[in-house]
């Protein structure tokens, strides 16, 4: 599980969904750029009962991806589950964003979802099974109000590099699917969001205000989300690019 730290206290979308595949049985091996962060997952796992490993890996390093893999495939002598959790913001139009925010915005969001399933799909193809779990955004269909101009492009190729691995790699037995979160009440937040609002507390008016049910969602609503994609009850879904919003793509204003 790629990007399996919280960036702050609390649970993110990675952290939780590392909580929920263990506690279901699974063996995970819980990967962040923050060791510490991996660690912490790690600790908040093994609080709940259950156990993961925690490895350092930059997702933009092909020979880091590489390295996790292959711990994987040697402890556990297969992957059947890549989750690929890892996202950043940078704000900017294209006047504003520099050029070097704009590429950072494409490697790690995109790039690094190439670059972890370049490396797992060997893997899949022998066993001929696997899911693929790609955590996209609302923000990859949908414009809002943030002018994270990287943000929407590299979400929406990793909704259709989603879909094309889905046709490709169909007849292997590999799925791959895309999870979009809309406004969620996560850390990352309050690291890369509150700052375009006057306070936190505006931020969080105007993200429960955004949603069709008053509220935003969390991330146990995205672990679970994931947990049905990983699992064999979702064995003839794949290729699909499901929005985790509470209505709002629904939502014409």
């Amino acid at each position: 599980m790629f990007g399996a730290g919280s960036s702050g206290p609390g649970w993110g979308n990675g952290k939780a969904a590392a909580a929920l595949f263990a506690q279901e049985g699974a063996r995970v091996i819980a990967v962040d750029i923050d060791l510490a962060a991996a660690e912490e997952t790690r600790a908040a796992i093994r609080e709940r009962g259950f156990d993961c490993e925690a490895l350092r890996a930059d997702v933009t390093d092909s020979g880091q991806v590489l390295g996790v893999v292959r711990f994987a495939q040697e402890r556990h002598g297969r992957i059947d589950v890549l989750h690929n959790n890892v996202g950043i913001t940078a704000m900017g139009d294209p006047e504003s964003l520099s050029e070097e925010e704009w590429q950072r915005s494409l490697d790690v969001n995109l790039t690094g979802a190439f670059l972890t399933s370049k490396h797992v799909l060997p893997v899949m193809k022998a066993q001929r099974a696997g899911s693929i779990i790609n955590i996209s955004s609302l923000a990859s269909i949908q414009v809002n109000r943030m002018p994270y101009f990287g943000y929407y492009a590299s979400k929406a190729g990793l909704n259709h590099f989603t879909r094309a691995l889905a046709v490709n790699y169909g007849p292997y037995g590999i799925r791959a699917n895309a999870l979009l979160p809309g406004v969620m009440d996560t850390p990352l937040i309050y690291k890369q969001i509150a700052g375009t609002f006057d306070s936190v507390e505006a931020m969080i008016q105007a993200r429960n205000a955004a949603s069709p049910m008053g509220r935003m969602g969390d991330a146990w609503d995205v672990a679970y989300a994931a947990l049905f994609l990983a699992s064999d009850e979702s064995r003839y879904v794949t290729g699909t690019v499901i929005p985790i919003d509470g209505g709002k793509s629904c939502w014409g204003r």
